[in-house]
């Protein structure tokens, strides 16, 4: 039963992440940043392809000019962002996030921006009729050239007129958050029934050091009846989707970071749908994908949402609500077991990084005695049914000849002899499952959580990334290999499982070579603490068999 556990392990990591371990995708080189200039421009195709909307013709309300007047940025600084908006149609230019380094090699350790450099995101358009209106085209004046958020918030007021058409966008900002704010009044641009049409851009800045892998997580999330996530990977250059809302939230996510349109208010308008359209790529790789939503204007004029720019934090995101904390779901096929395992997983390292003032590392040493704390009464069970099952083997055999003819008197017998005897045959399987789900969700939390981003321990400089010197994962298979060893301990001889005393802790480190080095340092730690309790074990079976 042990054997067959080991083997159900193996085949599911085999399935669900061997092969993008053993066949990892190529580093992508740093992307070029455009000149600084365009920082502050919103034309040309970057910033007009994604806002189109299906059947809107891309054109000026008829008799209307471009204003040639060159376009601004307006700076809004908290203790957490410094949001840049383009005096043209409001655009989000620059969403420099103040308490996380990039580890793109470009960046040379300066803040965290999530928009690539002119390819703004929410670039406005409206729908009137027959008639499309790019926001971009007009320029607003601000009520400010720089905003400071304090304890109170903060507001921005941008407004622009032509031709007695009249746009006014008002942003609110919040002290101790990513989220701002957007309402707008529209008046002159014809009759009722106008759709505002919201460019998210294309796709987020990469500022990790393994690009390719950040590129891997882009996608676009909407939270509808539930939430779903379109892989920038399962559209080719091209390719257009049209998603049917209403949508509560609709967001672009890299791995760590997101940017979201969002529509909470139970009495506001939600997101009628969302068009995303496959953009380049780098080889296979898909870095690019165009995304924008729609929302329909009141009769008045008005609209209204707000925007998250920011980490992919769980805490906070559960705090937004509306599972927003779920715009970065993981798992796979597994995410029904996975997730909640890992949510609670996560809670808990929190707790304890919080409540013990530890480093994340320490808490991860902690964590993993405490697990192996929490499981040796099991192990001591599964040791003692272990040891029945050992003295009424000579029992069970002789059963098994006898009745092996008669199959429905066999189980009779053997169910007889482990009621009379206390032996449960599934025993000593528990404890080997109980730790599985929370390796697997260890896995995905390393993989995917913001929190242990850059953070170092000892000599690791990052606990989410792999050991650069491959300490922890042999520190692991050793560990592995001696455990094992111990447990053979006063064990009949068995040639399959003299192989597998060899063969698992070399699997498993060359596994793991890849893996987080957070999730090598909690497996280490369990296998060492294990050890005693297991030779404990080898002692007191060596002990029954002499007796026996």
């Amino acid at each position: 039963m042990e054997r067959r556990v080991i083997l159900a392990f193996v085949l599911a990591l085999l399935i669900a992440i061997l092969p993008s371990i053993l066949f990892p995708p190529k580093k992508m080189p740093p992307r070029r940043p455009a000149s600084p200039a365009a920082v502050d421009s919103v034309h040309g195709p970057a910033a007009s392809a994604p806002a189109s909307a299906p059947g809107a013709r891309p054109a000026l309300r008829p008799g209307a000019a471009p204003s040639v007047a060159v376009p601004e940025t307006v700076w809004v600084t908290s203790t957490l962002y410094r949001y840049g908006f383009s005096t043209a149609g409001g655009a989000l230019v620059s969403a420099e996030l103040l308490q996380y380094r990039s580890f793109a090699a470009s960046d040379s350790g300066r803040h965290v921006d999530l928009i690539p450099r002119g390819r703004p995101a929410l670039v406005p358009q409206i729908v009137a009729g027959n008639d499309t209106v790019a926001l971009t085209d007009w320029r607003f004046e601000p009520s400010a050239r720089l905003v400071t958020v304090t304890d109170s918030g903060a507001h921005l007021s941008l407004s622009a007129e032509r031709e007695g058409a009249r746009v006014v966008l008002d942003y609110t900002f919040v002290p101790d958050g990513y989220r701002f704010e957007v309402v707008g009044k529209v008046s002159g641009l014809g009759p009722a029934g106008a759709v505002l049409v919201v460019g998210l851009g294309d796709g987020l800045r990469s500022v990790e050091a393994d690009s390719a892998d950040d590129f891997h997580h882009y996608a676009v999330v909407t939270k509808a009846a539930k939430t779903q996530g379109t892989a920038f990977s399962s559209l080719k250059p091209g390719d257009v989707k049209v998603l049917e809302g209403p949508f509560e939230w609709v967001g672009m996510k890299s791995k760590y970071f997101l940017l979201a349109a969002l529509a909470l208010d139970s009495n506001q308008t939600r997101f009628a749908g969302t068009i995303a359209v496959g953009g380049e790529r780098d080889g296979k790789t898909a870095t690019r994908c165009a995304a924008s939503v729609t929302l329909p204007v009141a009769q008045a004029g008005a609209f209204r949402f707000q925007v998250f720019a920011g980490p992919l934090e769980y805490r906070r995101l559960a705090k937004v609500g509306h599972d927003l904390d779920d715009a970065n779901p993981y798992g796979g096929f597994l995410r029904t077991i996975i997730q909640p395992v890992s949510n609670l997983v996560m809670n808990i390292l929190l707790w304890m990084h919080e409540r013990l003032s530890l480093a994340y590392g320490w808490v991860l040493v902690i964590f993993g005695v405490l697990v192996r704390v929490l499981l040796w009464p099991l192990n001591q069970r599964a040791m003692e049914s272990s040891l029945r099952m050992q003295a009424v083997a000579p029992l069970m055999k002789s059963t098994q000849d006898k009745y092996k003819d008669d199959p429905e008197r066999l189980q009779r017998e053997m169910l007889k002899i482990y009621k009379e005897h206390k032996v449960n045959p599934f025993g000593g399987c528990l404890p080997m499952l109980l730790p599985m789900p929370v390796l697997f969700a260890l896995f995905f939390v390393f993989a995917n959580t913001i929190e242990f981003r850059g953070v170092p321990f000892l000599w690791l400089p990052d606990l989410s990334r792999a050991d650069p010197y491959f300490v922890l994962p042999l520190i692991m298979g050793l560990s592995m290999f001696v455990l094992s060893k111990v447990g053979q301990i006063g064990m009949p001889p068995n040639p399959q499982a003299k192989a597998m005393l060899y063969f698992m802790p070399i699997f498993m480190t060359v596994i793991f070579l890849r893996f987080a080095a957070g999730l090598n340092l909690y497996y280490a730690v369990s296998n060492l603490f294990s050890i005693p309790q297991q030779y404990l074990i080898a002692q007191r079976r060596m002990r029954q068999g002499r007796k026996t």
